[in-house]
């Protein structure tokens, strides 16, 4: 057996410098802690870490380099009510680890109970059926690699699943569809340029395991938000291996979408992990020291406080927790070279003894931290707790997912009454939300739809969730969907169905590229992609959840391409500052919100239950911000038709003040005639079809 140096105690993880690999772990409740490393036969060799400083364990091994699969044991007391669960006869994950070689097969060896009696200790090792983790390589030849940083208020977000965007791509060659390299070709990164995206929003890529409950139903956890390594890109997402090639290959991936423009922002899930409640496996952090890493109860330590709905809570009160978090970020930003990140059900990591804290240590640590805090952070602002709900409650620095944008959309075009005050707020930027913390408008991230829910299709066309494929009798998933079906559920053949259904789906695409803020788009919508009513295709890793290239909607492929490029000719829709309402000089406000009949909206026209038709005048010569070069802007100015009514309505255009003419710019309920259309001038009436939207171009 090779020799063990003492090595340090940092970095934590494998770090390999050419000629051996220093292994450093933390645990504060350890009295003996063990590396198993594994050739390529399984055989297991077992080291004991000779050192121990300030509660890490650390040792080096002469020789080991990239490739060598390894993983820890840790020897420690078993005493669950006391909140510790060390078990040696478990091997375990490295917290730290860069790289992951295979997945879980699922068996009782893996739980430190015997199943029927969890008060008994299992000590059958559990080493045969666990991944391992691998040393890697961490150089990489970035060439001349750069972010590309593009502001706030000029970004377009585009969500998407590695394996739902490119498994049936039929321009990607076969074996690299599904994976980092599929996602890094020419054609994929095309369709993205051709959307006018400037940010990839990747679900979850961190390691991730499904569930033992859906892999015994037969399904897996195919979105990923199950995380059991913070640091190693998912090995199934790669077409080049598991040995390490995996990081690699993500590596290639974000230098080729840099290459075009693209920012990569990973969806990350540090509010709880893959081993569940106290009946959970023990495959990495629980086996190492559960109390430092998980929210446990205080009055019985056996259970974990659950936030998340996952069954535990990562324990950001912790300081090895929080570095675990701190380091991760960083490592992704400056080994990696991504973005940003969204964080998945943010509320929990803002949680102190139990309230959400605006001011807790998390926040803290990204404030001040000087490479995290440059890059973008994207909060979805709620978790499942007590006060978790913090939708423009996150700190300055932050941007959000905004919900209210998402609900109120839904709501008004589907025609609730009394949405009108509240839809004007979402289309210019909630500032309601945003302004009384110094933010700009682009801390509204406005989204329709997301992984999390109907498609835009099903969205139109599904009243109800329909998720029987998940094995759960349609229970699971949200019943709140604010969705309309237009006359019948499902598909249909009905021609005024289809028709309405179109439109729909272009006013919530239309509502999204103009309203102010960041807009993010959901992979496949933009080629009517459909689930056939699953909401909750979380398990599907499947034709349900894959896009089918070969079904395409071009119209709405087009429609999307077009305002894409509008929002990005036009800075009036999408300022850095919010509107004012207030006049420039003689000319008309930056704003104005007209009736139908082209006079300004009264206190009066706001507060009308039934009211669902409105006109936004917005003026381009008003935009008295500064471009990053100190210069003026100025634009066209435009007027928003807006009628959400089951009837055409007929609009009066205001008076020359506003314009004297006016040209056709985008129309939902007929895209393709503006050019045959005639120029429109002061106090013209034109009818507005039910439920579309009509932008005029003052010329």
């Amino acid at each position: 057996m090779p020799e063990v140096w003492p090595g340090g105690p940092y970095p934590l993880g494998a770090t390999w410098d050419g000629s051996g690999t220093n292994f450093a772990l933390f645990s504060e409740v350890a009295h003996k802690v063990e590396l198993c490393l594994f050739d390529d036969e399984g055989r297991e060799e077992r080291h004991e870490l000779p050192e121990v400083d300030g509660h890490l364990w650390h040792g080096y091994i002469p020789g080991i380099g990239p490739g060598r699969r390894y993983g820890y044991r840790v020897h420690g007391p078993y005493e669950p009510r006391d909140g510790h669960r060390c078990n040696p006869a478990k091997l375990l994950l490295d917290p730290y680890g860069k790289a992951v070689e295979g997945g879980v097969r699922w068996h009782e060896s893996l739980f430190s109970y015997h199943f029927g009696d969890p008060d008994t200790l299992n000590d059958t090792d559990s080493a045969p059926y666990m991944p391992k983790n691998v040393v890697i390589n961490p150089f990489f030849d970035w060439a001349d690699d750069r972010p590309p940083r593009t502001p706030y208020h000029e970004t377009v977000i585009y969500e998407a699943h590695v394996t739902a965007l490119t498994k049936l791509h039929p321009g990607i060659p076969e074996e690299q569809r599904g994976t980092y390299a599929g996602l890094a070709q020419p054609v994929m990164i095309d369709h993205l340029l051709d959307l006018g995206v400037t940010a990839v929003e990747l679900m979850p890529v961190h390691q991730h395991i499904p569930e033992h409950a859906l892999v015994a139903r037969g399904l897996t956890n195919y979105w990923g938000y199950n995380t059991i390594g913070f640091l190693a890109p998912h090995n199934t997402y790669s077409a080049a291996g598991e040995r390490g090639e995996q990081v690699m290959e993500f590596k290639a991936m974000v230098r080729a979408l840099h290459e075009a423009g693209i920012e990569v922002i990973l969806d990350v899930v540090y509010n709880h992990t893959a081993e569940g409640d106290h009946l959970g496996p023990t495959l990495s952090f629980r086996g190492i020291d559960n109390a430092s890493y998980y929210r446990l109860r205080d009055d019985d330590k056996r259970y974990h406080l659950d936030y998340t709905g996952c069954g535990n809570s990562l324990n950001v009160r912790s300081p090895h927790a929080l570095q675990l978090i701190m380091d991760s970020l960083r490592y992704w930003i400056l080994e990696m070279h991504v973005d940003g990140f969204r964080f998945d059900l943010a509320s929990a990591l803002a949680r102190e003894l139990h309230d959400v804290d605006r001011l807790s240590a998390f926040f803290d640590l990204v404030q001040q931290d000087p490479v995290v805090s440059q890059v973008k952070l994207i909060a979805e602002p709620w978790d499942v707790g007590e006060g978790g709900y913090q939708v423009g409650n996150f700190p300055p620095l932050w941007t959000e997912w905004n919900g209210k944008y998402r609900d109120t959309v839904r709501d008004f075009w589907r025609g609730r009454p009394a949405t009108m005050p509240e839809f004007a707020s979402r289309l210019t930027g909630s500032s309601d939300l945003y302004e009384h913390s110094a933010r700009r408008p682009w801390a509204s991230i406005n989204f329709v739809t997301c992984h999390d829910g109907f498609t835009l299709n099903d969205l139109v066309s599904y009243d109800g969730k329909h998720n029987d494929a998940n094995g759960e009798a349609n229970r699971d998933g949200t019943d709140d969907n604010r969705s309309w079906n237009c006359g019948e559920e499902g598909p249909t053949d009905d021609p005024a169905i289809l028709g309405l259904r179109t439109r729909q789906r272009r006013n919530f695409l239309a509502t999204l590229f103009l309203a102010q803020g960041v807009p993010m788009l959901s992979h496949g919508d933009e080629l009517g992609r459909t689930q056939h009513g699953n909401n909750n295709a979380y398990c599907q890793d499947n034709e349900l959840s894959w896009i089918d290239w070969r079904s395409v909607r071009q119209d709405d492929l087009d429609f999307v391409r077009a305002l894409a490029q509008l929002r990005k000719d036009h800075p009036i829709f999408r300022r850095r500052r919010f509107f004012r309402g207030v006049r420039l000089g003689d000319g008309p406000a930056d704003i104005a919100w007209l009736t139908p009949t082209g006079d300004t909206m009264t206190d009066d026209d706001w507060t009308v239950g039934f009211a669902k038709s409105l006109g936004v005048f917005l003026n381009g010569e008003a935009i008295t911000e500064p471009d990053p070069r100190g210069r003026r802007i100025r634009d066209d100015s435009f007027l928003l038709l807006i009628n959400a009514h089951s009837q055409y309505v007929e609009f009066t255009l205001p008076g020359p003040e506003y314009g004297e003419r006016w040209e056709y710019a985008l129309d939902t309920a007929a895209p393709d005639t503006l050019g045959e259309r005639e120029r429109l001038k002061a106090q013209d009436r034109l009818d507005v079809t039910s439920r579309s939207l009509t932008v005029l171009r003052r010329i």
